[in-house]
């Protein structure tokens, strides 16, 4: 789903070829990303064209990425990549380092061509925000709220999100950590003072409001919401429906994560459901929708 968010409905794994370009950390699943410099019909002819590529004196590591969609017999075994490895590295003008090298290039075979280019690894930022000073057992995980954070903004630039009822922040951290402008309410004053703890622990500046979302004013480009259900956030039937109403008053686009069906609800509300997908945390489920 997050996938689909970033690079439109038709985007399969494992691999994608895409012209966005997309900060890789922002995603937990997303594990490398190679920015093509280089491209050819053969892994021969691609190690002929890595001449091109000039280093001057920096140091550079070349990386056969295993993830490829190569036929089982045109599979390339260990010995194979490191002898393409080698290959390409005699190519490229610059001195080879395979300990600390300034640059790394990666390779791959896909769609029946070979590609070159810049090679990251994603660091996997958000565990950092696993641990939090203040923390509920049924709150989202940091690596859900991240994706659900990316599905409602793929697009960071010129958009301005809310989470009215953000908790203890799960959701606001992961956002704004990746550089969303997103604010949160609550009704509950315990967890809008959590909420803020967190974000100030992980040196994170935002706005969290201490009211519900019927007294949100302005306009915003997406509304991420988790719908309220344990013993400290308990709402009614009537309460739901108010939030998915008001969500649409004030929000072009909404990811709501809901334990329970509320498809009437959202219709209710005016959304109509664009993707969905379940989210697990242990044996707890989690239906997550997007809805325009």
């Amino acid at each position: 789903m997050e996938l689909r968010a970033f690079f439109g409905k038709q985007a399969k794994g494992p691999i994608v070829k895409t012209d966005v370009d997309l900060e890789l950390n922002r995603s937990p699943f997303m594990r490398e990303k190679i920015s093509v410099i280089l491209h050819a019909d053969t892994a021969e002819d691609l190690i002929r064209k890595a001449g091109e590529i000039d280093l001057g004196d920096q140091t550079f590591k070349v990386i056969f990425v295993k993830i490829n969609d190569l036929s089982p017999e045109d599979k390339v075994d260990y010995a194979g990549r490191m002898e393409m490895e080698r290959a390409i590295g005699w190519e490229i003008v610059g001195e080879a380092d395979l300990k600390a090298p300034d640059r790394l290039f990666g390779v791959v075979a896909f769609g029946g061509r070979w590609y070159l280019g810049h090679y990251e690894k994603n660091q996997r930022v958000w565990e950092k925000h696993v641990k939090k000073p203040r923390e509920y057992s049924t709150a989202l995980s940091a690596r859900d709220a991240r994706v659900i954070a990316n599905i409602a903004v793929p697009k960071i630039e010129g958009f301005r999100a809310i989470d009215p009822c953000c908790g203890i922040g799960t959701v606001l951290v992961e956002a704004l950590s990746m550089g969303i402008e997103i604010e949160g309410r609550d009704i509950n004053p315990i967890v809008v003072d959590g909420s803020r703890e967190n974000l100030a622990y992980f040196g994170l500046k935002g706005n969290v409001t201490l009211g519900g979302i019927e007294e949100a004013s302005g306009q915003y480009d997406a509304a991420i919401i988790d719908m309220p259900y344990n013993l400290y956030t308990h709402a009614s039937p009537e309460e739901l429906q108010s939030i998915l109403t008001n969500a649409r008053r004030i929000a072009d686009r909404l990811v709501v994560v809901s334990i329970d069906p509320i498809e009437e609800m959202i219709q209710q509300a005016g959304f109509v459901i664009q993707d969905e997908a379940i989210a697990k945390k242990g044996t707890f489920s989690r239906r997550i929708l997007l809805c325009t």
